[in-house]
């Protein structure tokens, strides 16, 4: 037997607003076309004033609770990926776990951008292996479109809010069994400027607003993403032909096909959700893992692999059999 973090259960939280390509052509000197040509996105979910990143996040934390069938008190570790977090400190999953009534436990933020989610579900795997935990809430939660310029019609069309949520339980399994088999992350800090925000409390005592360079992040992002997915799989000796889903990072439907080719994985293994939700960061891999295992086409034994890549740069990927 193995001691293997399993995932037991999924929730993902949405803001009720919805705004379309043409609502948003309105506002913006775009259009419908011009945003569904470049990036897949027609639609993306925007926070009103009484909905922030811990409120999205306790909502989609309680979707996964009810999933899995257990009670918030049997949490004993939260880790929130995050970089909208609600305040500088504490750490927005304090507030989530006072929210749910798990207090007492292990809460933390995690910073990685879009690559959060995976650095996150990292930490948490492998603190339950250590025994410091017995279960799990890995949440990924973001209100990106507090940290956009309106004006920019290159960034500002592309993200949108949400969060996503996974619970996990140490268990000793067969070798063949359930949980994360195995885990990649990486960072690179000589491309913070091709990704950034420009403020922060260390430096300008306000957030500026988010700048980014596409076409470099885009050239990077496929390379990346195709070289980690294999590490991880070659890690375990299997290939790409033995994947059930890919889950990535929403961040593009370019990016996603060009990804897809380069492994010579079958657009219909990928995950897609880019065209609802647009690019929520650290929550778009677990908000994508949710609808798929919901619409019941991640289903119990499917071998998956969840991918992404952020500012920083962060990239990683993920491997478990659900």
């Amino acid at each position: 037997m193995i001691r293997r973090s399993v995932l037991i259960g999924t929730g993902s939280a949405l803001p009720r607003r919805a705004v379309s390509n043409a609502e948003l052509a309105q506002q913006v000197d775009t259009s419908d076309e011009w945003i569904v040509e470049r990036t897949g996105i027609r639609n993306r979910h925007i926070c009103a004033d009484d909905e922030n990143t811990a409120t999205l996040a306790i909502d989609a934390a309680r979707r996964a609770l009810e999933a899995a069938g257990i009670d918030a008190a049997s949490i004993g570790l939260i880790v929130l990926a995050t970089a909208t977090p609600n305040q500088t400190f504490p750490a927005t999953a304090t507030i989530v776990q006072d929210a749910l009534g798990c207090n007492g436990g292990i809460a933390f933020d995690v910073s990685a951008v879009c690559s959060g989610f995976l650095y996150a579900l990292s930490v948490a795997d492998s603190m339950l292996r250590t025994g410091m935990a017995s279960r799990a809430l890995v949440i990924g939660a973001e209100t990106f479109s507090r940290i956009l310029d309106w004006e920019d019609r290159t960034t500002c069309v592309l993200f949108g809010d949400g969060a996503g949520a996974v619970v996990l339980e140490a268990r000793d399994v067969a070798p063949d069994g359930p949980g994360i088999l195995a885990s990649q992350l990486h960072a690179d800090g000589a491309h913070n400027e091709l990704l950034y925000v420009d403020g922060g409390p260390g430096t300008t005592a306000t957030v500026g607003h988010l700048r980014m360079k596409g076409r470099e992040v885009f050239r990077h992002a496929v390379v990346n993403l195709a070289q980690v997915l294999g590490d991880v799989l070659e890690g375990v000796g299997l290939s790409s032909a033995d994947i059930d889903w890919v889950v990535p990072h929403q961040a593009n439907q370019r990016i996603l096909d060009a990804t897809a080719k380069k492994l010579g994985l079958p657009p219909e293994k990928v995950i897609v959700t880019v065209d609802r939700h647009a690019n929520t960061s650290a929550a778009s891999v677990p908000l994508a893992l949710d609808t798929a295992v919901r619409d019941g086409r991640i289903k119990p034994g499917d071998l998956v692999v969840l991918e992404a890549m952020g500012g920083g740069f962060t990239w990683g990927a993920s491997l478990l059999r659900i």
